[in-house]
């Protein structure tokens, strides 16, 4: 941290009590994993983390950010809004440490991948994990490192406006929206098209001048690049028939992916560790938003291929018999699934499996979406589906012959016993199903013993 609590508190009309020389090395927002030296953030959410400040501070908590003094002999900035003041501390924290490119990531699918690839190609800062809400942002913020000549900011959504907060916190100089589709449409009562217009406030957050990517084919990221508050900035399509465009793809099976991206600038021979063809656009719109800001072509591709799988985005285990286990399990939508049912299809091997758990918040048309996505996973070549969750059933109706549909994880886990052997294994589903534990299983009954 570039500053003390005796700075932070009038940018945060902070009220501080103890000592203003403690210099926090991070805030923390879960009593339960904090860590020596940071400072906890006492939310009033579901549960009040007021309640919480005891077990932060015996967890090695050097301050507190809170909305009422607590009885605890720690310095405390005491404050009328504990969300506001998280908020105002990542946005200060930025401003004063400003890199010179900020680049932001949105999109339905492929925010964080893209974010990675992009962060490779700048060799950038990024936001950790899945930092990218009006909580995780600012916390991440608050610890961005001084000196830094670019970083890339995942910005995510559920409801409109999260993103103009966002971008309110962090201005952004670039963008990319990977494209919009259907993720958390039933908080959308204006459907795909108010999606849109919630994924195009990062636009909106482009400082005057900056430019964004999106994809050439995507009609909803079309519409926002003709919108007038899309005006002050360059939209830049990526694929067929623009000026950014993929060529000379070729399959490297678990190996990754291979292509060329043509551009105004350079020819760009890129290879990446990452698989399927989703991956082939989200590293082009990463290695297009990094020439329009004038990083070199040589070592942008160099860095994208640099770029590993990460647990539960695309990682790819090896099992016994031949089999291949592919690590989708972080979240899903139906974009996704399919994207990630073509990845699996492309690796070599045997009988191409899908276990999946439910997508969530698609309102009314749940029912008719899991069994359209059952039927799109059977045409594309999945030969046996394995589903749970509270649309289970309407999913494998779509897909047919091969389907079994189980109401929850623990009627699912003991067929999972009878995969089959040297078998093609996609493993997806929406957070809320905890479809990593179906890893966690396959793992340890079938990965290759040899296996690192």
């Amino acid at each position: 941290m570039c500053f003390d609590l005796a700075e932070i508190a009038p940018v945060l009309d902070a009220d501080l009590v103890g000592d203003g020389n403690i210099v926090p090395n991070g805030l923390c927002l879960d009593s339960r994993s904090i860590c020596p030296g940071e400072c906890f953030v006492a939310l009033r959410a579901e549960r009040d983390g007021h309640q919480y400040a005891k077990m932060a501070i015996e967890g090695g908590a050097s301050c507190l950010l809170v909305d009422c003094q607590l009885e605890y002999e720690v310095p405390q900035l005491v404050v009328g809004d504990t969300l506001l003041a998280l908020q105002k501390w990542g946005q200060y924290r930025l401003e004063a440490c400003r890199p010179k490119h900020v680049f932001g990531v949105t999109g339905s699918v492929g925010k964080t991948s893209t974010k990675e690839l992009l962060a490779g190609a700048t060799s950038a800062w990024k936001t950790p994990g899945n930092r990218n809400n009006t909580l995780g942002l600012p916390t991440a913020l608050a610890t961005i490192p001084v000196g830094l000549h670019a970083a890339v900011l995942e910005m995510g959504m559920s409801t409109p406006h999260e993103i103009e907060r966002l971008t309110t916190i962090a201005p952004l100089d670039f963008g990319v929206i990977t494209n919009v589709g259907e993720s958390h449409i039933e908080n959308f009562p204006k459907g795909i098209a108010g999606i849109a217009t919630a994924k195009g406030e990062l636009v909106s957050g482009i400082l005057p001048g900056g430019a964004w990517v999106f994809p050439a084919n995507d009609q909803w990221c079309q519409w926002i690049s003709k919108q007038s508050w899309a005006s002050k900035t360059t939209p830049i399509p990526v694929g067929e028939g623009a000026d950014y465009s993929i060529t000379g793809i070729e399959s490297l099976g678990a190996m990754g992916e291979r292509f060329s991206l043509l551009s105004p600038y350079k020819k760009l021979d890129i290879e990446i560790r990452l698989t399927g063809h989703h991956q082939i656009l989200n590293t082009a719109l990463a290695a297009s938003i990094a020439l329009v800001a004038g990083f070199d072509g040589d070592e942008i591709a160099h860095g994208l291929g640099t770029v590993e799988p990460e647990d539960g985005r695309g990682r790819l285990h090896f099992l016994k018999g031949g089999g291949t286990l592919l690590d989708e399990s972080y979240n899903a939508c139906r974009d996704s699934m399919l994207s990630c049912a073509k990845a699996l299809l492309g690796l070599s091997g045997g009988e191409p499996v899908a276990v999946l758990g439910c997508i969530r918040e698609l309102g009314a048309s749940s029912a008719s979406v899991h069994r359209a996505i059952g039927s799109e996973l059977r045409r594309a070549g999945i030969s046996r589906l394995w589903v749970y969750g509270d649309f289970s059933r309407e999913l494998a109706e779509g897909f047919g012959q091969g389907a079994l549909a189980f109401s929850d994880y623990d009627a699912l886990e003991p067929v999972l016993d009878s995969l089959p052997s040297g078998a093609r294994i996609l493993v997806k589903g929406s957070r809320h199903w905890k479809t990593e534990r179906a890893i966690a299983y396959i793992l340890e009954r079938f990965m290759q013993e040899d296996y690192n």
